[in-house]
């Protein structure tokens, strides 16, 4: 045992003395690591003969009893493979990025000199979220965070799509190369990389984490003389197996830990012997026979006459305690063991305690969370109408003012008729009538405001949506835009309208601008044209008399409106004839056009509302809403909302939805009011802006027959009900069925929503026969 010890310890000196640390390869103590400085050349040159001379160092305070302690088992298995091999290659590392290239880069030209810095490569540290693994690849700089992509994707095995890489908590550009980005040859960055499809493509390492620590080959410049520098390659070799710790030493007071050369050198293999071996030993128990009795032939000498023994080094041997029989040998173990599951079981039920407390306070949280965010939608929706009200502009504004200017006249006289009798009462309601004309006039000047800004809005969005360039979506997912011929048209027509329709501008500017547009519909010999060109010669001939421009802007403002009839003719610009309302063909307008009966206009049938029920009004929107200012004045917005989250539900729930896409705001204003009385399913309550239609069965799609009003806290607790007849009472369940059954007969009147009709239940005449009073 003794030689063969001795050759293994020669043999492990022969390849210790192979390291270039000399007698030892020790570990440096990581505070005695200099980092190097951007800019130093001198301590960047010196960085890897440092970690030679540390080694030394180590090797010498390994050697001081008084100030070193040797290392304890628990902490040798835990080091042997990570810890020293990983600390030495990254201050190799470090060392290599520290190093410049002032020499050879000096005497090269400008593009030489990035074309080789471009080539130089860097180690790139990427960290997987949120797993938290590191995977560290050899990149050069000069290539795009693309092309990184698409490598961590081969090596990930994921689409390079999803993949997004952030550097300082920002995402870095596609096009972009780890030069630009800061990355210095020979250097190391670290940048994050997620998925933005986590569920379908989530990441995760495919090697092993210890083949990610390091690249596998790394350049490293040492000084081999005074001034004289020269780079080494090395090949970083990763063991196949774990090598043995032979154990180290700690600074007590640096607390730094010295490791033995053995773990920085190549593992020794044991020789093959040629075959399969297996062992009886490695299945079976090994067992030991010890006997406790004398045997029959062993003779003792006791005192007898004539025979003394001494009992001088005799000891008294005594059982301790009392003799323990088998029960009382159990019992104490039954104890024990009910003892340790009743605090097994205690902290069993902590556990479930602390999960229901934990729930109960995340249940508090979200009810807060949801009460705070009804609150915010609730002043949100105040100050929308409070802003509504000061600055109209859509028709649902004016509608909304009208709708309370007949609120307030309601009420007024209502207080007049209880109040005020014979002449005074005929004052009052007079003076109320000169109040409601003023107030009437004065939302009419809002009104012809508001329609001169959004005219001219109009006009802007026309001219954008004309020169907007062709889009499209790539294979790869990219959006590309192409400009043709006429969208560039397009675009300088658009700016020279711009640019004719301003009013402060010089005279010098003005004569400039007409002149181009002159030159411009000259190309064209048409009546518009003409007139045109006669327009743009009067307003040069004025300008040069000296006319004030002030005396100028009726004029101007012909040669806008002109100009603007030019750029909308599709023979001048093409691109404006996916725009019109009106064709270019007349023979396409034969089914499109109607007969509105209030205004005796023919109009497109996008100007009629086609609505729900069998009562067709034959009038245009313009007619509608000008008879609901003289007459009804009614407010549709909040109506007009809870159409619009129905249908946008609707949509996310089944993309091929009909019904809701069919309904009119006005036949949403009967289903609310006339079947559900405006109120709540459960607590009947009447805000409106507070109340939502869902599906009654969530397994069928939504319908005046198959819905049911709640507000917004009910329709979450409702759309969990996996059935509806085991989650309410048979009497609520008669009521809803009622409910269905008038909006049914309402619907089923329009052809059009007789077709998504479903057979009405077999028992619908019962159900209704049935129904108490009460519930009706």
């Amino acid at each position: 045992m003794s030689e063969q010890r001795e050759n293994v310890e020669e043999e492990e000196e022969e390849e210790t003395n192979l390291q270039p640390g000399g007698d030892t390869a020790e570990q440096p103590p990581e505070g005695d690591r200099e980092p190097g400085r951007d800019g130093d050349e001198e301590q960047a040159d010196r960085s890897t003969t440092d970690v030679l001379e540390a080694a030394a160092e180590a090797e010498a305070q390994a050697d001081l009893p008084d100030d070193t302690e040797q290392l304890g088992e628990p902490q040798r298995t835990g080091e042997v493979g990570s810890s020293t091999a990983t600390d030495v290659l990254e201050t190799v590392t470090e060392a290599e990025a520290q190093a410049d290239l002032p020499d050879d880069t000096e005497q090269l030209g400008e593009p030489q000199r990035r074309d080789r810095v471009g080539d130089s490569t860097a180690t790139v540290k990427v960290v997987l979220v949120p797993g938290g693994h590191v995977m560290t690849v050899a990149f050069a700089i000069g290539l795009s965070v693309q092309e990184l992509k698409l490598h961590l994707a081969t090596e990930l095995r994921v689409p390079a799509e999803v993949l997004q890489i952030s550097l300082d908590g920002r995402v870095v550009e596609e096009q972009r190369s780890l030069m630009e980005l800061g990355v210095r040859p020979q250097g190391s960055t670290r940048m994050e990389m997620s998925s933005s499809d986590p569920t379908a493509h989530p990441l995760r390492p495919l090697r092993p984490p210890d083949h990610d620590n390091m690249p596998d080959v790394i350049t490293v410049r040492v000084q081999t003389d005074e001034g004289v520098f020269q780079e080494v390659v090395v090949e970083v070799q990763r063991p196949p197996q774990q090598k043995a710790f032979l154990g180290g030493y700690r600074h007590r007071l640096t607390g730094a830990e010295y490791h033995h050369a053995a773990i920085q050198t190549l593992p020794k293999r044991r020789p093959h012997r040629g075959g399969a071996v297996f062992s009886r030993d490695t299945q079976t128990a090994d067992e030991k026979s010890q006997v406790q009795q004398c045997l029959v032939d062993i003779s003792t000498q006791m005192t007898v006459t004539g025979c003394y023994v001494s009992s001088m080094n005799d000891k008294l041997v005594a059982a301790r305690g009392g003799y323990i029989t088998a029960d009382e040998h159990h019992g104490t173990r039954l104890r024990a063991v009910i003892r340790l599951q009743s605090f097994i079981r205690r902290w069993l039920a902590q556990q479930a305690v602390d999960r229901l407390r934990r729930a109960r306070d995340r249940r508090l949280a979200w009810q807060e969370l949801q009460e705070k965010r009804r609150r915010e939608e609730k002043e949100e929706q105040l100050r929308n109408h409070h802003h509504r009200w000061m600055n109209p502009q859509r028709r649902e504004d004016f509608n909304l003012l009208y709708h309370a200017l007949e609120m307030w006249i309601l009420e007024e006289e209502q207080r007049i008729n209880s109040s005020l009798r014979g002449a005074e009462r005929k004052v009052a309601l007079c003076e109320l009538l000169e109040k409601e004309t003023q107030l009437i006039a004065d939302i009419g000047l809002h009104h012809i405001a508001a329609n001169k800004d959004n005219h001219q809005k109009t006009i802007k969005n026309f001219l954008d949506k004309s020169v907007a360039p062709h889009r499209w979506r790539a294979a790869d997912g990219r959006l590309l835009e192409m400009d043709s011929q006429h969208t560039v048209r397009a675009r300088e027509l658009r700016d020279l309208y711009n640019k004719i329709s301003r009013s402060s501008v010089s005279q010098e500017q003005r004569l400039h601008v007409i002149l181009t547009v002159k030159h411009t519909v000259k190309e064209h010999k048409c009546q518009l044209t003409r007139d045109l060109v006669d327009l743009i010669d009067r307003e040069m001939d004025l300008m040069t008399r000296g006319v004030k421009a002030a005396s100028l802007e009726g004029l101007r403002k012909r040669i806008s409106t002109l100009f603007l009839q030019y750029i909308k003719t599709p023979a001048f610009n093409p691109e404006v004839a996916t725009l019109l309302k009106v064709p270019e063909n007349p023979s396409q307008l034969k089914n499109t056009m109607f007969l509105c009966r209030g205004c005796q206009r023919y109009l497109l049938s996008s100007n009629f509302r086609p609505p729900a029920s069998n009562s067709v009004s034959g009038r245009c929107t313009s007619c509608i809403e000008l008879d609901n200012i003289a007459r009804s004045r009614e407010d549709f917005s909040r109506y007009k909302d809870i159409l619009l989250r129905l249908r946008a539900d609707e949509q996310r729930l089944n993309g091929e939805a009909k019904i809701p896409f069919l309904l009119q705001v006005e036949d949403l204003k009967y289903l609310l009011e006339v079947v559900w009385a405006s109120r709540s399913a459960h607590h009947a309550g009447s805000d409106l802006d507070n109340l939502a239609f869902v599906r009654w069965d969530r397994r069928t799609d939504w319908s005046p027959w198959n819905c049911i009003l709640l507000s917004k806290e009910e329709t979450s607790a409702h759309l969990e009900v996996e059935d509806v007849h085991k989650a309410y009472e048979d009497t609520f369940i008669l009521w809803i069925r009622h409910k269905h059954g008038l909006a049914r007969r309402h619907f089923s009147q329009n052809p059009v929503m007789a077709e998504h009709l479903d057979p009405p239940p077999s028992t619908g005449k019962r159900v209704i026969d049935r129904l108490p009073a009460s519930a009706r």
